[in-house]
């Protein structure tokens, strides 16, 4: 069954769109621009000694003026994490920059089924 989320913009009053399966809904919806109405799904944080490198969710634009960001992608947001590191604490940032390319990999995996589900992009 299609999903479908009526919200209100500010330039064409509600408008109703399909919501993506693995979109985890809009219950802090602010009445934006059409343009900037967005899909999201689960929050990934990619984190080091407890601070986050890197934040990465499903995401979908399906009204952006940018064409490329209309279906849906993997939105990343780099954190301004920085730090000195001795050896050992390069050698473990290294390691975890690992573990975490791995789990970019799983939802680039997931992104391509979601798109082959879709008509391919």
């Amino acid at each position: 069954m299609n999903r479908t989320v009526t919200l209100a913009t500010l330039d064409h009053g509600l408008v109703t769109l399909p919501e993506p399966s693995w979109c985890l809904g809009h219950a802090d919806h602010i009445p934006c621009n059409r343009a900037d109405l967005t899909h999201t799904g689960t929050e990934h944080r990619f984190a080091f000694e407890g601070d986050d490198l890197l934040v990465a969710m499903l995401a979908q634009d399906p009204h952006a003026a940018d064409p490329d960001r209309q279906g849906p992608g993997v939105y990343l947001e780099q954190t301004d994490y920085s730090a000195t590191l001795d050896v050992r604490g390069l050698r473990q940032l290294a390691a975890a920059l690992t573990v975490h390319a791995m789990h970019l990999r799983t939802l680039a995996e997931q992104l391509a089924s979601i798109q082959a589900e879709e008509g391919g992009r």
